[in-house]
């Protein structure tokens, strides 16, 4: 065991959903929303959470178009990633996302959570997903 976790991350406009790994790089775990600044401020903060979780390998959702095609948003999650590869150790790679926030916010109606509250955690659980897929992906990279 490396010590190493995975990390994901869901970008948004206006928040950013993190999640990480158990120790063993089986199990997604919701770790925090965080609401963006600006690039200084928030590559910063995402850095810090980098080295406190001791991440690895960082994912980044990827928001494919439903045809799989890359729109610009998949186009500035790709650019945002290559600007965090620049400044981190950690290898940084990329997941489609499609329907993630869907199935999130399915799972929040489910466990009965209000709308107010849903959108307090929508993101941190589309991360989740995110992670949670690609840990369960046979050929992802080991730590």
């Amino acid at each position: 065991m490396t010590g190493k976790r995975y990390m994901a991350i869901d970008l948004g406009d206006v928040r950013v959903g993190i999640a990480v790994s158990d120790m063993m790089g089986i199990v997604a775990n919701a770790l925090e929303t965080y609401y963006r600044k600006n690039d200084e401020e928030d590559f910063a903060h995402i850095l810090k959470l980098i080295r406190e979780q001791n991440a690895g390998v960082v994912v980044v959702g990827l928001p494919l178009n439903m045809d799989g095609s890359k729109g610009p948003r998949a186009l500035a999650a790709e650019e945002w990633g290559g600007k965090l590869a620049e400044l981190t150790q950690a290898r940084v790679v990329f997941q489609d996302e499609r329907l993630t926030t869907v199935t999130s916010e399915r799972v929040l109606i489910e466990s009965g959570m209000r709308r107010e509250k849903r959108k307090d955690v929508i993101d941190r659980v589309a991360a989740t997903v995110i992670l949670q897929t690609y840990l369960d992906n046979p050929r992802k990279l080991p730590l």
